[in-house]
């Protein structure tokens, strides 16, 4: 498959469903985390997307992709420990974080790997 854009890429579209996801599932958050836990937790995820593709468009600048694609990966881990406290808080069931952080920690492998191989999706000037 051709990649033209970041809307190509495997990862952007997962973490973009992801984000999708958890914001359906954090309109039924208690009104009192709107500009707490709820806010940060959609923030968060969508962050991991918008610096994906911020990250894509980076790809003439070595090091700047690669760090548009470390500020992806830390925004996915950080929304897992909102997932963690989404779970302690009984917002949301153990089934439903498990397999969101399970399905965030296959983005983070996802990111590390196009990090590692940055040569692949960078331009020599």
């Amino acid at each position: 498959m051709k990649i033209s854009t970041h809307e190509d890429l495997k990862v952007f579209n997962k973490s973009f469903q992801l984000a999708l996801m958890i914001f359906k599932l954090t309109k039924k958050f208690p009104k009192e985390e709107k500009y707490s836990l709820t806010d940060q937790i959609r923030r968060s995820s969508r962050s991991v997307a918008a610096n994906i593709a911020e990250a894509y468009r980076k790809r003439l600048y070595p090091a700047a992709f690669i760090s548009s694609m470390v500020i992806a990966e830390a925004e996915a881990a950080e929304t897992q420990v909102w997932l963690k406290f989404s779970f302690e808080f009984r917002y949301l069931d153990n089934a439903t974080v498990t397999s969101l952080i399970s399905d965030y920690e296959d983005v983070i492998k996802m990111l590390i790997s196009m990090r590692n191989n940055s040569s692949k999706w960078t331009f020599s000037h």
